[in-house]
């Protein structure tokens, strides 16, 4: 047998995984050290992409309406009494169709103070909407020029627009 005495490494700590301790006002927490770290320079630029992505689309969207609208109407026009003229005058809807799902997915994208402001102005615009176009049907009854169905959308959007802002200011 040798006189060695067997080697006595330090025993290590256990290490504990995060978040073991729940919050108590009896333990204290320790703040990171990167929490204390101030960022020299200038600061951090998104990508012109990512931060006007929505902005993007959306007018991409509208451009892309706006080229089938003209190219629909100067085809029925040239073509007034085609058997395809209906397919034809009705293919801008599908450019529509895309604006919607980007608006949809915008909406779902907002915080829940955002998204009530929203519900509260596009409630505002469907009931002030349908009472404008309720009262002037009636208008139009006793002497009024007939307006056409495709003013309803401006006016409602134009309401929603009123709405948002109305009610983006009052809670603030």
């Amino acid at each position: 047998m040798t006189d060695q005495e067997p080697s006595q490494e330090p025993a290590e700590s256990p290490i504990e995984p995060l978040y073991t301790h729940p919050a108590s006002p009896f333990v204290r927490t320790q703040a990171s050290a990167i929490a204390h770290v101030e960022m020299v320079g200038s600061p951090q630029v998104t990508p012109t992409w990512v931060t006007y992505r929505l902005q993007i689309e959306f007018g991409l969207a509208m451009l892309a309406y706006l080229m089938v609208l003209v190219g629909s109407v100067t085809v029925l026009q040239a073509n007034p009494g085609a058997s395809w003229r209906y397919f034809v005058a009705v293919l801008p809807v599908v450019p529509a169709g895309l604006v919607l799902w980007i608006l949809i997915r915008a909406l779902s994208r907002l915080d829940e103070m955002q998204k009530r402001i929203q519900m509260m102005a596009f409630g505002f615009s469907l009931g002030a909407t349908a009472l404008l176009t309720f009262g002037y049907g009636f208008l139009e009854g006793v002497g009024l020029p007939h307006l056409s169905w495709t003013l309803v959308l401006p006016l409602m959007a134009t309401l929603w627009g009123i709405g948002t802002g109305v009610f983006t200011l009052r809670y603030r």
